[in-house]
């Protein structure tokens, strides 16, 4: 697992819900073939359900506890993660190569890929899993 280091020109796209039905026919007869395609296709049923694994302030670990939502706003595509406790985060996916972004406040998005179709985004003390598809710069 390393950041991505977006410096060196690696570019992203993220198709956070589109990955979804791609993920769901890799998961046939017999699971996934390893701790990290089972991360992947477990981020991706939650999201079809619309829930995430989140990992808060003062947790001890990751949970399928938080809610993700997708809107269009006249800057983009936007993900509104909500907390349990009523708390959320606004991420935009940013078309620039940055993969995704804090869409408020002063916190930086920071986006680590955790196996393929699945990152982890960190947003101050709060750690979420999301689906995505991830592509290197041509």
């Amino acid at each position: 697992m390393r950041p991505l280091d977006f410096a060196r020109g690696e570019r992203l796209r993220f198709a956070v819900f589109g990955v979804l039905a791609m993920l769901a026919a890799c998961g046939g007869p017999g699971g996934a073939d390893s701790l990290e395609e089972a991360e992947a296709q477990a981020a991706a049923s939650g999201a079809e359900d619309g829930r995430i694994a989140c990992a808060l302030a003062g947790s001890e670990g990751f949970s399928q506890n938080c809610s993700i939502e997708q809107s269009q706003g006249s800057d983009g595509t936007i993900l509104t993660i909500r907390h349990p406790d009523g708390g959320f985060r606004r991420l935009a996916i940013a078309t620039d190569g940055r993969g995704v972004i804090a869409a408020d406040g002063s916190e930086t998005a920071v986006v680590t890929t955790l196996a393929e179709g699945l990152i982890e985004v960190q947003l101050g003390d709060a750690r979420y899993r999301l689906p995505a598809t991830v592509k290197a710069a041509k």
